[in-house]
């Protein structure tokens, strides 16, 4: 299986982890995630997959997140509510997503995507 990249092109952080993928030879399936922005039965999918908290997966330094106030508002909603509003619009999700077939990494760090990838 193919990695799934999913990122937004503008971002800053997706263009560097694009390069980093790139220069490592690592051939992915790259998404957008505002064009193709994933389901709630991907997100749920990828997050048990990440054995991260659902939270982990809000870009937090979005204007849209600030915008709905989701900082205060997301400790009082259940992860399928808040799983079905990261569906709603891609620019609430921390970005860059890589899909493996036995891991989900959220955000670039390169040593986390190295240790993945070399697997």
């Amino acid at each position: 299986m193919k990695p799934l990249f999913v990122h937004y092109p503008k971002c800053g952080t997706c263009r560097k982890a694009a390069k980093w993928l790139v220069e490592h030879g690592v051939d992915v399936e790259a998404r957008d995630i505002v064009i193709d922005r994933p389901t709630a039965g991907e997100l749920a999918r990828w997050q048990a997959v990440s054995g991260l908290p659902v939270r982990k997966f809000f870009n937090t330094s979005g204007l849209l997140y600030k915008e709905l106030g989701l900082k205060d508002k997301l400790p009082t909603l259940t992860d399928e509510v808040m799983i079905e509003l990261l569906a709603s619009d891609g620019k609430l999700v921390k970005r860059p997503v890589l899909v493996l077939a036995d891991r989900v990494l959220v955000g670039f760090k390169e040593e986390e995507w190295s240790e993945a990838l070399a697997r």
